[in-house]
């Protein structure tokens, strides 16, 4: 399975995953820091709606560029996108809790070394099981 991954076409579609999610990264992180600091929300309970959000938009941009030719159904994408995004959700946050319960990290700073980890394990599960494009 692992050497699937490492193919040109997998390349080029994991090119387009890392465009869209710096840009609806960056989305999330202002929501992020307008729930912070702007509403006074828990950075946890904030970085987990930010994410929810991000990862909407994205399956937009994943459907229709970075895996596009699914044969799935859109319903039934977005219901395995989102369980996909649980995932990345609970690496998101669990690493996130880490970060800023045993460090001096700032939740910013905290939020954009946690994104590689849990972005990298989304697109996995994306290509190879939702959009089965890998």
């Amino acid at each position: 399975m692992l050497e699937r991954f490492f193919k040109r076409r997998v390349g080029g579609m994991l090119w387009r995953n890392t465009v869209v999610s710096t840009g609806v990264f960056l989305v999330g992180l202002g929501v992020l820091w307008l729930m912070v600091e702007q509403a006074s929300v828990d950075p946890v309970v904030a970085t987990g709606f930010s994410f929810l959000i991000a990862n909407s938009i994205h399956y937009v941009f994943g459907r229709t560029w970075i895996f596009a030719g699914s044969e799935r159904k859109v319903s039934t994408g977005y219901v395995l996108f989102l369980g996909n995004a649980v995932v990345g959700l609970i690496v998101t946050v669990s690493l996130f809790w880490l970060l800023t319960e045993f460090t001096p990290m700032n939740y910013l700073v905290a939020r954009v070394i946690v994104s590689v980890f849990a972005g990298l394990a989304v697109f996995v599960l994306n290509a190879a099981f939702n959009f089965r494009q890998v």
